[in-house]
């Protein structure tokens, strides 16, 4: 089969598309026929050197997928052949390919609302905010960083559905979109200091990091937290929390009844052949996109 590899950290450059064998399944596990998988900034994070929870290269990146089960192991009964399936995969042999092989109890059916292209913009970006804002409940305020991002925009509309006070920072250009998908406030973080705009806030959601976090604490309510998923410099901080998404075919199946009942929307910023996998690299390291990068992979099935 077809993948994207990389011999080394560095650029874009360094991916390359290679021949490898194709996977299958041990006990536990499918191979799925990716129809699709979404970006997430940690891709070239990852790519970089920057992070290295995959070790050294090689490696192909790719956590999150969206497709059709095509082998099934030992003990698996959850799914069959032909089932079409979705979630994040957490390897060194990522989604950056025709076939990829997951345990069977991280996938869940992909909502039969959406097309393979939302499913696998989906489960990284929305398990993140999903677990982040595990503890929101009505009445409560809280503050979305980098709210129209791709992590970003999952929470607003979780946070909400919860029956919270949102409240978004972005750029101008994407407030109107923030509204829509029910942001009560939101501030431009070019012109205004979000510092001085908010008070008593009982959850903040770091999707930004560095110096957020201790900028962020002083707007904090008496007994407010701070959810950090990207690593700040508030860790010190009594009221600071480190999330590290988790895999998990029952939170997304979960997810997925919000989505067929309307209560959840994927946004898509662009949909790219995989061929062009160093454009979109490109495009996520810009910190402009909004919503989620998609990449088709070669002879997808979606």
């Amino acid at each position: 089969m077809l993948a994207i590899t990389q011999q080394t950290f560095g650029g874009p450059e360094v991916l390359e598309i290679v021949e490898v064998d194709r996977p299958s399944a041990g006990p536990g596990e499918v191979v799925v026929r990716v129809a699709a998988t979404g970006m997430n900034a940690a891709d070239w994070k990852l790519r970089s050197g920057l992070v290295r929870k995959l070790g050294d290269p090689p490696f192909t990146l790719g956590f999150d997928v969206s497709g059709i089960v095509d082998e099934v192991g030992a003990g698996v009964e959850r799914f069959q052949l032909g089932d079409e399936v979705y979630g994040m995969v957490l390897s060194r042999s990522g989604g950056y390919a025709e076939y990829v092989v997951a345990q069977a109890d991280i996938l869940a059916p992909k909502p039969a609302i959406i097309d393979h292209i939302h499913a696998a913009a989906l489960p990284t970006a929305v398990l993140t905010a999903w677990q982040g804002l595990a503890g929101v409940v009505a009445g409560q305020r809280v503050l979305v960083h980098a709210a129209a991002g791709g992590v970003g925009h999952f929470a607003v509309q979780l946070a909400k559905d919860r029956g919270a006070y949102v409240i978004g920072t972005a750029r101008a250009a994407k407030h109107e979109f923030l509204r829509e998908l029910g942001a009560d406030e939101v501030i431009d973080y070019t012109t205004t200091d979000f510092a001085d705009a908010v008070r008593d806030i009982d959850l903040v959601f770091d999707l930004v990091g560095g110096a957020y976090g201790s900028r962020s604490l002083p707007v904090l309510r008496a007994g407010g937290r701070l959810i950090d998923a990207q690593g700040n410099d508030a860790e010190d901080d009594p009221r600071y929390e480190r999330l590290y998404v988790s895999p998990s075919g029952n939170d997304l199946r979960d997810i997925a009844d919000l989505l067929e009942h309307g209560r959840l929307r994927v946004e898509i910023d662009q949909v790219l052949p995989m061929a062009e996998v160093v454009k979109a690299h490109q495009l996520s390291e810009s910190g402009r996109v909004r919503g989620k990068i998609v990449l088709v992979p070669w002879n997808s099935p979606a």
